[in-house]
């Protein structure tokens, strides 16, 4: 029997399967109000980072949830950048305060920021979105922008957050072009699994993809093919259906899980790429990933017709299918290159697409997919 030496031990270790995923996932109506009973287990004193806008709406739903809690409450407003200027100004407020759990309540810079600060001052972190517009909650990750909005890296975490709470009460309140954005960003998800596991790329989780999380990412597809447009219609009528309940677990744990454990390729570098247009700055994260999902679709050269349904579902629920439509309707071509330059950036995941891709590529895929927008909005 061949000796196992450490390098083929190392070997042996990067060809592993692995999934990971929040310690524990809650969703349903009103268990906001049940925040401060699920802390009390965790910690003893709490920093709740949240919007000075998110306090308004839910601040007292929060602070009422910690009054027969065992565990006390610190407050601070988010400054609106997940940047390491801002992370470092919490670490030092959860060591002055000296508190021994951080939460996160709000949107997903929000919630990078909340795990960010729990993994550098060593606490555990509670994810408690208000909205469903990205698949962050769920994730062992944050993205770390520059103070001026621009990516700057990802900062893989050692853990998955400790608890992940829905309040599906909240969520259905609040504006239906986020909820939708979440879908733009859970469109991703089957699409750069599929492409990671042919090229046999490491996923975020440090490993290679299973079955399971492949499962999940077809499951999170469907999912939106299948509920997204009711979802929409009720949610713009400002209720909670069961699609509404379907869409924001496929937005959330579904594309969480599937994105971190099988693996992200094209659709997140190009939204990475698009971040150095400042005239993209105003477009959510989903959407933008959106238009990134039909631009690798189109790197891959799918069949016509798959290509028209996701184009045409794009559409139909309020996704960004154009250049124009992401606010960069009269760039160049010359600045279209820059974003296909940074999308391709060294260590950047447009790598994990199972053959070569360069700037040049990308840049035409980026022109294409735009042309495909037009046609099918009949603008062409």
């Amino acid at each position: 029997m061949r000796r196992l030496t450490s390098e083929n031990k190392e070997r042996k270790y990067k060809m592993a399967k692995i999934l990971i995923s929040p310690s524990k996932y809650l969703q349903g109506a009103g268990e906001m109000k049940n925040l401060g009973t699920y802390a009390a287990k965790s910690g003893k004193k709490a920093l709740v980072l949240i919007s000075k806008g998110g306090y308004k709406r839910i601040g007292k739903t929060i602070e009422e949830s910690f009054a027969e809690s065992t565990c006390e409450v610190v407050f601070d407003y988010f400054n609106g950048e997940c940047c390491n200027s801002e992370i470092d100004r919490l670490v030092k407020i959860v060591k002055d305060e000296q508190c021994d759990l951080t939460i996160g309540i709000g949107g997903g810079k929000i919630f990078d920021t909340a795990k960010a600060v729990a993994y550098y001052a060593g606490t555990p972190v509670f994810i408690c979105p208000t909205i469903a517009s990205t698949d962050a909650p769920c994730s062992a990750l944050s993205v770390i922008y520059t103070e001026e909005g621009v990516f700057e890296k990802y900062l893989f975490l050692p853990a998955n957050p400790n608890l992940v709470l829905m309040d599906t009460d909240i969520i259905t309140k609040s504006p239906v072009r986020l909820t939708v954005a979440g879908m733009g960003d859970a469109l991703a998800t089957y699409f750069e699994a599929r492409a990671c596991k042919r090229s046999g790329a490491t996923s975020c989780a440090g490993g290679k993809t299973t079955e399971a999380a492949m499962a999940l990412a077809e499951l999170c597809f469907n999912t939106l093919m299948d509920e997204g447009v009711k979802a929409k219609i009720a949610l713009e009528a400002g209720v909670c259906t069961p699609a509404v309940e379907k869409v924001i677990e496929a937005n959330t744990l579904l594309s969480g899980i599937g994105f971190e454990s099988a693996g992200l390729a094209g659709a997140h570098a190009i939204h990475n790429g698009f971040t150095v247009l400042e005239e993209c700055h105003h477009m959510y994260h989903g959407e933008k990933v959106a238009f990134g999902t039909i631009t690798q679709l189109v790197l891959e050269n799918i069949p016509q017709e798959d290509l028209e349904e996701i184009i045409l579902w794009c559409i139909e629920v309020g996704l960004p299918v154009t250049l124009a439509e992401l606010g960069a309707g009269k760039v160049t071509d010359e600045q279209l290159m820059e974003v296909a330059k940074a999308a391709s950036a060294e260590g950047d995941t447009l790598q994990n697409i199972p053959f070569t891709v360069t700037p040049e590529s990308v840049f035409a895929a980026i022109k294409a997919a735009d042309a495909y927008g037009r046609y099918y909005l009949g603008e062409e």
